[in-house]
């Protein structure tokens, strides 16, 4: 019996006793899948993918059961059985023994496609206590999974080291590709950094028992909302990918609710998890998981482009949604470890306002614009020009002062917080430099100064370009930028590894990659 005869007769509706309208059938890499009505039955392929066997029947029915009695913690009522597939004395594949067992299939409930949770999300259908009903469910789901010393071994430190290795490995021919070399070295540099300054807390989360038996794929197209909240369709195939931390699980589904658009939501998930579970070290982890199953995401995505049978359509969507993970995996590794205050400094037209923009998104950090709140005092539009002479009218000394003080207090309420900030300004005087030091130390934030230079006909250029643009908001022009630079106190007071002296002149892209490698090849600040 070969497997495209069983699926041509298993795509019949007279091949179920309860006799459906029509079949429906579904392929993955490593199933078929066969919608008949109410019910769904699921065949293993006979594929071998190295982490992945279902080349032999003995193996496929195996994995069947374990399907069955992995998904029915999380989803009892809609894994109902494994069924056999027989044939009949006349070579008839039949549901049932028949003379002997030819096929394995898992018969499931079939669940409402429009109360998926990623349809639902799509529709905005989707609010916070449904979020934090996934997160009580699925922490309850750890709190009852096994444990112990296998599933310690198999989830812990060494294989998570191991996981990253072959990832790293793996994705090299798509160096240019899908992925940037720059981001490739860094993200591998963040990974065994942090595996290396966090290794202690590896080793507790062993001791401490939160390696379990998880789902181990666990996002958004695996998640129904019904009357209850239904998760489905967990690994099987390999326990190097169910045995994990639970943090890391709780990362998966964070990271996909990211790339697919839904932060907040994602937000909500992860504190409702961490309040009703009491396990805040997942917080310090979370980003370094999030990495992780986003990298795995673009790894497996890139793959793809390597199939002789892609069209090319395809192929250039793959390359696409590939570097969208890894780009999402580049931002992980660059977030900051703790509450961090960032000042830009230098003259005008030096570039301040793009390298905060552009590095913000990366670091998680939030950013504040002194020429937005000077005009925001003022009741004044942005964009509305104020063309004063140098140290008048709105840039008078006074009123920066007044402008620098609520900055710095808005960027206090956000440390206090738990948030990064951005203070993008000039910060020119050495006294409003030290205020936000002292801010800083006392919010228990790290601190880092960008100073912004560049050479002058780029700056004279980029004044001038300023004046024509009815989006910007900066004031600066080419006559006051002399005045200005005379003006400047130098940066003397921080020391070295917190002042980062920053050429703009450069590609925003290289000047952005620069910025962050800095800020975290130096850890903390202050």
């Amino acid at each position: 019996m070969t497997q495209p005869k069983l699926v041509e007769t298993m795509s019949k509706p007279e091949f179920y006793p309860h006799m459906p309208e029509r079949v429906e059938l579904i392929q993955t890499h490593a199933s078929y899948i066969f919608i008949a009505g109410d019910y769904v039955y699921k065949v293993k392929k006979a594929v071998d993918f190295g982490f992945l066997d279902f080349t032999d029947l003995d193996k496929r029915g195996y994995f069947c059961h374990e399907e069955l009695r992995l998904n029915q913690r999380l989803a009892p009522d809609t894994y109902l059985e494994v069924v056999e597939i027989g044939e009949d004395a006349g070579g008839n594949i039949v549901l049932g023994k028949g003379e002997r067992i030819v096929e394995y299939a898992v018969k499931m409930r079939k669940l409402p496609q429009e109360r998926m949770l990623k349809k639902l999300l799509a529709a905005g259908e989707v609010d916070v206590s449904i979020m934090e009903a996934i997160a009580r469910k699925l922490a309850d789901f750890h709190r009852r999974a096994a444990t112990g010393d296998r599933i310690n071994l198999t989830g812990g430190p060494e294989t998570i080291r191991r996981n990253h290795e072959e990832n790293f490995a793996q994705t090299k021919p798509y160096l240019e590709i899908t992925i940037p070399e720059y981001k490739y070295r860094f993200i591998e540099f963040y990974v065994y950094d942090f595996m290396g300054k966090k290794e202690s807390l590896f080793r507790k989360r062993v001791a401490n028992h939160r390696i379990r038996d998880c789902h181990g794929d666990l996002h958004i197209e695996h998640i129904c909302i019904t009357d209850g909240i239904i998760i489905f369709d967990c690994i099987e195939f390999n326990e190097r990918f169910r045995f994990e931390d639970v943090a890391a699980e709780v990362a998966f589904l964070a990271m996909d609710l990211d790339y697919n658009g839904y932060p907040e939501h994602a937000d909500a998930f992860v504190r409702t998890y961490v309040g009703y579970s009491a396990d805040t070290d997942i917080l310090t982890l979370l980003n370094f998981y999030k990495c992780y199953y986003a990298y795995v995401r673009g790894k497996v995505t890139s793959f793809l482009i390597d199939e002789k049978s892609i069209q090319e359509e395809k192929r250039r969507e793959a390359v696409e949604a590939a570097s969208r993970y890894f780009d999402l995996a580049y931002a992980y590794s660059s977030r900051l470890e703790k509450p961090t205050l960032i000042l830009m400094a230098g003259l005008m037209g030096t570039g301040k306002s793009v390298l905060a923009r552009n590095i913000a998104p990366y670091l998680g950090a939030e950013v504040i614009r002194t020429d937005v709140l000077r005009k925001e005092i003022f009741h004044l539009m942005p964009t509305e020009r104020h063309y004063e002479d140098f140290g008048k009218g709105i840039y008078s000394d006074d009123i920066s002062r007044r402008t620098y003080e609520e900055a710095l207090a808005m960027a206090c309420e956000k440390l206090q917080e738990g948030r990064s900030v951005i203070i993008d300004a000039s910060y020119k005087r050495r006294e409003e430099r030290m205020k936000a030091v002292r801010a800083a130390q006392r919010a228990l934030a790290d601190f880092f100064v960008i100073e912004c230079i560049c050479p002058e006909e780029v700056i004279a250029e980029r004044l001038h370009l300023r004046t024509s643009d009815p989006e910007e908001v900066s004031d600066g022009r080419w006559e006051l930028f002399q005045l200005q630079k005379g003006d400047f106190e130098e940066i003397t007071e921080t020391p070295e590894r917190n002042h980062l002296v920053i050429d703009t002149s450069l590609k925003p892209e290289e000047c952005a990659q620069r910025t962050i490698w800095r800020i975290k090849r130096y850890g903390v600040g202050v």
